[in-house]
């Protein structure tokens, strides 16, 4: 492909006039044409790949289902077809798609001032700081701003090697931590693992929920002179399937982790702020983590927003030099203000509750469709709104997701576990759509049951 800065020039114009018109005044022939160039552009300057493994290519039938927009719990592609949207965005869209609160905030930060010039103070990172001392369990103080949620676990591993002067760490079986090469390491998958290793040292797996293999994991590596920083895990597993440890698992880190002087690390990117019906996922046991992790929700599903915390004393070796870490775009003053925004919508709307009281509703309901499809779903488990499905097969969970893509239903399976189809929605759904929901995934049991 040559150089060519007129061409290039001439279609940044013509996507930002496209932008610039109002959505219901594109007239349909543009519409299909950015169906047609959106996948001739994903093929040639992104990934051809990932057509093959997006529902809006394979099961869309004579075109692709482009996405054009969306509101609350309900997208709408570019031939104005609605959307139930029950993944998301992986627990991105908790207050649901473009509140109007937090879209308003963002906006408000935008007119003012969208980056900051990084060296004169910047109010909306420390007054979200605050905020957030004062939401975060027990004696967490301080954080770190950035855009992701790998970005979160690599700045918590970073802090716990600072802090301990120790490099290793405990994670478990089936985590999902991040694709960057820091929290990479930490993953419980092979297949994201193998093709880059070797990747960081002195790093051991042991299984989720297993408090006493994490105690014999510490004690091993303390025999052959290995120094453990940190144990690392999330509340509940998201990627894993919504996994829910034992009561005790929790209380018991906690306790292992203090005898042997071990740093905890609760990864609370999809767990946290209202999704598993409570504050964070760690207040299912009252435990307090030494160092925690927020992502996706954080930004309010506007602006990208993430970040690590952690309590005055392990955040103190961060003191001396305080460029040990940094960044150029995290916790920019929009992704701050959107953060705010969001914060002050959970608690105005009580989004923890909401999820809690969905989520229990949602799960009664699908165990009485695995009692009447016992073949085709196998289990249902989850906290809030954060529940899994699980099939027999990776095939049967493929057929689930198509079979809600087909029917307007957006949800997917699990970076980790493939037998497992998620439902994650915004905490904001209304009971209206839930039910809609229900009966069109009946629908598809159904249908595959018809085929057993």
């Amino acid at each position: 492909m040559m150089r060519d800065v007129a061409y290039a020039q001439s279609e940044a114009q013509r996507m930002l006039n496209l932008l610039l018109t109002p959505e219901h005044e594109v007239p349909a022939a543009e519409r299909e044409k950015i169906e047609q160039e959106t996948v001739e552009n994903f093929a040639n300057h992104i990934n051809k790949g990932w057509l093959k493994y997006r529902k809006s290519m394979t099961e869309a039938g004579d075109y692709a289902s482009v996405e054009w927009t969306g509101q609350g719990s309900i997208l709408t592609d570019t031939r104005g077809r609605e959307f139930i949207d029950i993944l998301g965005g992986f627990g991105l869209y908790s207050a649901g798609i473009r509140h109007p609160k937090i879209v308003a905030a963002a906006k408000a930060q935008l007119d003012r001032s969208p980056q900051y010039s990084q060296e004169m103070l910047d109010p909306l990172r420390a007054h979200l700081g605050k905020v957030l001392a004062h939401l975060l369990p027990g004696d967490i103080q301080y954080g770190f701003f950035i855009n992701s949620g790998t970005e979160a676990v690599d700045g918590a591993m970073k802090l716990a090697k600072l802090y301990t002067g120790k490099a290793g760490f405990i994670s478990t079986e089936r985590a999902f931590h991040g694709k960057t090469l820091g929290p990479l390491t930490l993953m419980g998958k092979a297949m994201y693992r193998e093709p880059l290793l070797p990747l960081l040292g002195n790093v051991r797996h042991v299984p989720y929920g297993d408090a006493a293999a994490v105690e014999k994991a510490i004690q091993s590596a303390h025999q052959v002179g290995d120094g453990i920083a940190a144990m690392i895990a999330e509340p509940i597993q998201g990627e894993a399937g919504a996994i829910i440890p034992p009561d005790d698992y929790w209380p018991k880190l906690r306790e292992i982790c203090d005898k042997y002087g071990v740093l905890l690390i609760a990864d609370e990117v999809q767990t946290g702020l209202g999704r598993t019906g409570t504050l964070f996922g760690v207040d299912h046991w009252n435990v307090t983590p030494d160092i925690i992790c927020l992502g996706k929700a954080l930004g309010g599903g506007v602006i990208p927003c993430s970040g690590f915390f952690a309590s005055k004393k392990v955040w103190e070796c961060m003191e001396p030099n305080p460029f040990m870490h940094s960044t150029t775009t995290g916790g920019n003053p929009i992704a701050c203000a959107a953060a705010l925004a969001y914060i002050n919508v959970m608690l105005e709307e009580d989004l923890p509750r909401q999820a809690r009281e969905k989520g229990e509703y949602i799960v009664e309901k699908l165990e009485g469709l695995k009692a009447k499809y016992p073949k085709v779903l196998k289990e249902v488990r989850g906290r809030g709104l954060l529940i899994g499905m699980d099939f027999p097969t990776d095939e049967m969970g493929w057929q689930v997701a198509s079979g809600m893509f087909s029917r307007r239903v957006l949800t997917a399976g699990t970076f980790i576990n493939a037998k497992s189809i998620r439902i994650e929605p915004a905490l904001t759904i209304g009971y209206d759509l839930i039910d809609e929901m229900l009966v069109r995934l009946e629908d598809v049991f159904k249908s595959i049951a018809g085929d057993l």
